[in-house]
């Protein structure tokens, strides 16, 4: 079941072409736009700035730009929207879980995203600035397991912002500052490695690194595989600590709800 889910995700999201298209030259000018910003920094710093060479920084800004879409970055409204608008019963009635449902169709949808705006940028970069890419086998494996762990920590997150919509008539406002803290400290914007201590420290307390440093360096073999296992580990230590978290949320907003009509 969750399986034809997925792929009927998959499927949704590969109608919008056009949309598609779009994406992958914005992803692509933005990155070429980071990438002038974060060489130009390096360059200033002598060719090294904390562990990160030239290279390093240009597939950095890239794997970013790849992994933009897929983890989608910026947020979801789509739950929030349903529970305003009274349809989450529809979804509370289907045979499937409810959080099991939107995570297959989270996998469909990242599976294209990741294909269709991601892999096409990071190409644009392996053109233009080159990439750093790591020699041992082993990195591209644990790279795809975090892939893949860094996406359910994206949802799960997401999902409990949209699921405060249970209790706030309105959550653009949690949704902005979400994004913006999200962006932040997962080290999209810039390696985490280049913030201040105490900023340092409060980004390694939060799941957020996880969803963006911590698959990009593994992907691309800065972070040598045994070093990297850790950092996995604790990937799935948020996995879990957030699925219950989303979990409670769930049965606690489901207990508050009331549904015009019954």
């Amino acid at each position: 079941m969750y399986w034809s889910i997925a792929a009927a995700s998959f499927r949704q999201y590969s109608t919008y072409r056009v949309a598609t298209l779009a994406g992958v030259f914005t992803n692509s000018v933005f990155g070429l736009i980071r990438a002038s910003i974060m060489l130009a920094a390096i360059t200033s710093a002598g060719g090294e700035l904390s562990g990160y060479t030239i290279a390093q920084a240009a597939t950095y800004v890239w794997l970013g730009q790849a992994l933009l879409a897929p983890i989608e970055a910026f947020g979801t409204r789509e739950i929030a929207e349903r529970v305003h608008r009274g349809e989450v019963a529809i979804d509370l009635l289907r045979p499937a879980p409810f959080l099991a449902l939107h995570y297959a169709q989270k996998l469909g949808r990242s599976c294209f995203l990741l294909l269709g705006r991601g892999i096409p940028p990071l190409l644009v970069g392996a053109a233009v600035t080159g990439l750093a890419l790591p020699r041992s086998p082993l990195s591209y494996l644990l790279g795809a397991v975090s892939l893949l762990l860094a996406i359910t920590v994206a949802f799960l997150a997401d999902m409990m912002v949209n699921l405060a919509a249970f209790w706030l008539l309105e959550t653009r406002g949690l949704t902005v500052v979400y994004t913006v803290v999200m962006n932040l400290l997962s080290g999209f914007l810039i390696p985490i490695l280049w913030f201040p201590d105490w900023l340092l420290t409060i980004a390694r307390a939060t799941p957020f690194p996880s969803m963006v440093q911590t698959p990009i360096d593994t992907l691309s073999g800065r972070v040598p595989p045994l070093e990297a296992l850790p950092l996995l580990a604790a990937q799935l230590g948020w996995t879990a600590l957030l699925a219950l978290a989303a979990a409670a949320m769930l049965h606690a907003g489901v207990r508050s709800l009331e549904v015009q009509g019954g």
